[in-house]
């Protein structure tokens, strides 16, 4: 069968491809076979300006050349890599042989030999997935993330002044205001998201077993760990970690993945909050020309991008809960179990990208259905109750709470007339009887927080 969206295993592959498109260039195969030439090419060309003596003979007019391998780069050239790979069934190996078949011509020689010189394939895997990870967050998964915050807070400020009923437990609380509502979860999101970006990229890069035992051996007056910080922290822009084992430790990776949780977890209940709005009839939701809401009922016109978003969070957090457990833990200085694992951290990053965009389109269908709103609060008028207990308290008046649960917990509705009624039959003054006729449920709501 040809590969196709239909033959796809993966509904990121399939179903939802061109939702995650976006990530496509950094958490494919190709994607990265690319970052790790980008590594490898990068570290010849710091080799050969350290001026080892074997390769003082390299003309930096080269360097360009070298580079445009990696800014040329196409599907064809990592086709080749995954050829050779074939014969050394050795996936960083293949790139290193591929580089050197590349760079014939350029008037290199033995120099040749420096490619991926003293180092262990960690040293470029540990590398370049933290560059693509670094770029695919900075560029698509952080600006998905701002445009969600932004909508939000376009709805709060819009919402500012409409009074909406509460409710704790599901049940009808204290008034609040609609915008201040969705300004809880922008303000959420902001500060998670400011956390995520003080998160390091972190990466391994010391040889073997991380004590730099080739490159010492064959260079011993060299400063390798003076070399390898600059090559990693400047050059490539991470963060290296000075005391490892053949792998990164993965602490900060841990973290990142943790951090994109939250997020995550926070945007989850965003959904079920706008899920459950549209059940009361807060918001109705625009019609799309053609679109079914269901195969029996013509009527409805689901929820589904919150659905949809909830659904993909649960599988993302549950990819990133276990990355975040298992990398960090290795046997002795190596196991191979992080390797597979590292090469499905595109797959959380894609639910979440397809949840992020759910939610942003169910935001954007929203409707506001004022009537009902207003409705609610004029049908709860028992949560004043908290109001004027409140004040009889201030006052020092007998048994406020006791006064009026006896009124709100009545098998009888509470209206603005009953509740008129027994404000007559309190021993107060008239100018605090006046004060108590005044709260509504449309304006008791505290304090504008926006």
């Amino acid at each position: 069968m040809q590969l196709t969206a239909l033959s796809a295993i993966s509904p990121i592959d399939g179903r939802y491809r061109s939702k995650v498109a976006e990530l496509a260039p950094f958490f494919s195969e190709f994607g990265l076979i690319k970052y790790r030439v980008l590594v490898e090419v990068e570290y010849f060309i710091a080799l050969c300006e350290l001026g080892l003596e074997p390769l003082k003979s390299v003309d930096a007019a080269v360097f360009p050349k070298i580079r445009a391998i990696l800014t040329d780069f196409s599907e064809e050239d990592a086709l080749a890599i995954k050829t050779i790979e074939r014969t050394t069934n050795h996936d960083v190996k293949a790139v290193e042989y591929f580089l050197k078949e590349k760079m014939q011509g350029l008037g290199l020689g033995d120099q040749l030999e420096f490619i991926h010189f003293g180092l262990t394939s960690q040293d470029i895997n540990n590398t370049a997935i933290p560059i693509s990870l670094k770029e695919a967050i900075a560029e698509v998964i952080v600006p998905e993330i701002q445009s969600l915050i932004a909508q939000l807070r376009a709805f709060a400020n819009d919402w500012s002044a409409i009074p909406m009923l509460a409710r704790t437990h599901g049940q009808p609380a204290s008034p609040t205001v609609l915008g201040k509502e969705i300004a809880v979860f922008a303000e959420r999101l902001q500060l998670q998201l400011d956390d995520l970006l003080t998160i390091p990229y972190a990466a391994k890069f010391g040889g073997a077993t991380g004590n730099f035992n080739a490159h010492h051996v064959a260079f011993p007056a060299v400063d390798w760990v003076k070399f390898a910080n600059n090559f990693v922290n400047e050059r490539l822009q991470l963060k290296r970690s000075q005391l490892t084992t053949q792998i990164e430790n993965y602490d900060e990776l841990a973290r990142l993945f943790d951090a994109l949780k939250r997020i995550n977890t926070i945007v989850l209940d965003l959904d079920r909050d706008m899920w459950t709005y549209i059940s009361m009839d807060y918001f109705k939701q625009k019609l799309k020309e053609g679109e079914v809401g269901s195969s029996a009922m013509p009527h409805k016109v689901n929820p589904i991008d919150f659905e949809n978003s909830e659904g993909n969070i649960g599988i993302a957090n549950a990819l990133y809960e276990h990355l975040s457990a298992k990398l960090p833990v290795s046997r002795l200085q190596r196991d191979l179990t992080d390797s597979t694992v590292l090469r499905t951290i595109g797959m959380p990053l894609s639910h979440s990208l397809i949840a992020l965009k759910a939610t942003s389109n169910g935001l954007g269908k929203l409707l506001l259905n004022r009537d009902a709103i207003d409705a609610d609060l004029e049908n709860n008028w028992a949560v004043v109750a908290e109001a004027i207990q409140t004040i009889l308290r201030s006052i020092g008046f007998p048994k406020p709470y006791e006064a009026l649960k006896g009124l709100t917990r009545k098998n009888e509705k509470v209206t603005r007339e009953t509740v008129h009624a027994f404000l007559e039959t309190l021993d107060v003054s008239e100018e605090i009887r006046e004060r108590l006729k005044q709260i509504t449920p449309q304006n008791y709501t505290g304090i504008n927080l926006l």
